[in-house]
């Protein structure tokens, strides 16, 4: 889940929060997700902070019909990708890459647009950053955990799961899982045996709703649960070199196995503490909950 972080920038308010896709330029959101290597930025939220319509979907909408019938070939190239609506739901969205939202921005009269440019041409840099420096995104993985409210202790471990995470994902990458819905199946298959629950009916143990498909149990987890998601997804890293697992019959086998090993830690200490590991304590009210045990 390489999917969380946040930047203050010292020249500028600039927040960067990859859990939920959005970056801020004074104090507008924009959404953004990250494909083909690259940042792409939904062109109607530029839109609203260069031109503070009231209506910036119709201003798009004319500016895009205008921008076609005068043959501008940056239209053309614009993406129309996935991002979260008001509504909570994952709608296709114009979207364009930072080097063609600097040629649409040249269509806008704005005062703000050249700031605009160099706050873009910040928010595209920081991401390159991270790919040459894997460690700049875990340090900001842990600010922005630190000024959600997160206890230091929790954090520590949060960030070992998500290295565990990316080592495990690696090698699945390297034997044959590829599409998105083969990862979440094995995922399940640890947390199974793992908790004994799948990832769906964990989360509503912890009533988390799930229109707000953004939401990531593992944010939401006790420091238990942290440890023993670790154990079983360590295992199952373990496991599939060892076997040289290929393919997704393999990885689900060994994804079980793993699981398992941290499954049976877990019943272990709830037969010596009379505790479940699995609980309904969540960070979903960090101002309310300073501190979660």
């Amino acid at each position: 889940m390489k999917d969380e972080s946040l930047v203050i920038s010292k020249k500028r308010c600039l927040k960067m929060d990859k859990k939920n896709a959005l970056v801020v330029f004074q104090d507008k959101k924009i959404r953004r997700v990250w494909y083909k290597d690259r940042w792409y930025f939904a062109i109607v939220d530029i839109v609203a902070v260069l031109t503070e319509s009231d209506n910036p979907q119709t201003y798009w909408r004319v500016l895009k019909k205008r921008l076609k019938d005068e043959g501008n070939e940056t239209v053309t190239n614009c993406n129309a990708l996935k991002m979260p609506s008001q509504d909570g739901k994952m709608r296709l969205t114009d979207a364009a890459d930072t080097e063609e939202l600097f040629r649409l921005i040249q269509s806008i009269p704005s005062k703000k647009a050249e700031p605009f440019k160099q706050w873009l041409a910040k928010a595209g840099y920081e991401r390159i950053q991270e790919i040459e420096n894997p460690e700049l995104a875990q340090d900001r993985a842990k600010e922005y955990y630190e000024l959600k409210g997160y206890p230091k202790d929790w954090i520590d471990k949060r960030l070992r799961g998500i290295a565990v995470r990316q080592a495990l994902t690696e090698e699945w990458n390297k034997r044959g899982i590829e599409e998105k819905r083969e990862y979440a199946i094995l995922t399940n298959e640890i947390s199974k045996a793992t908790f004994g629950v799948g990832i769906k009916d964990h989360k509503k143990i912890k009533d988390m709703d799930p229109k707000f498909k953004n939401q990531n149990l593992r944010d939401h987890m006790t420091d238990l649960e942290l440890i023993f998601n670790m154990l079983g997804e360590a295992s199952t890293t373990e496991i599939a070199k060892k076997k040289d697992a290929q393919g997704f019959g393999e990885n689900t086998l060994a994804a079980k196995e793993g699981g398992k090993i941290a499954g049976d830690a877990r019943k272990k200490l709830e037969q010596k503490t009379g505790d479940k590991v699995v609980s309904k304590k969540n960070y979903l009210n960090l101002k309310k909950k300073k501190e979660l045990k």
